[in-house]
């Protein structure tokens, strides 16, 4: 079992930044991708960025240039630091962590969730 615990979140002004954290823990054999996702009331989880154990990045067309996902292999961490936040970035945002145990395929574990709210 892995556990992915995240950190961060808030209320923020428009045009403020906010960061956020999810730590793995538990069984882990290795992380491929790791990443961010999230979901607004009544629309469906969307991606926000991910990045590879190399450090390969993507992201969505709406975050472009104003997000930084990082990552920390050694302390399976992964970060989102959100700039120049819009309003439209109000969501749940979600971490994502696809565990692989030689099985062939990966295991999807999720975060619990943390509120980030951007006010007008």
């Amino acid at each position: 079992q892995v556990q992915l615990v995240e950190s961060g979140g808030g209320l923020v002004q428009a045009g403020g930044s906010l960061s956020l954290s999810c730590a793995a823990s538990g069984t882990i054999f290795r992380i491929n991708d790791m990443g961010w996702y999230r979901s607004a009331p009544g629309e469906q989880r969307e991606l926000v960025a991910t990045i590879s154990s190399g450090g390969t990045t993507n992201y969505a067309d709406s975050v472009k240039g104003r997000f930084t996902i990082s990552r920390d292999n050694g302390k399976n961490t992964v970060y989102l630091q959100m700039n120049d936040l819009k309003p439209e970035d109000t969501s749940v945002y979600y971490c994502n962590a696809p565990v692989d145990y030689g099985l062939g395929y990966p295991i999807d574990y999720w975060g619990q969730g943390t509120q980030v709210t951007v006010s007008s």
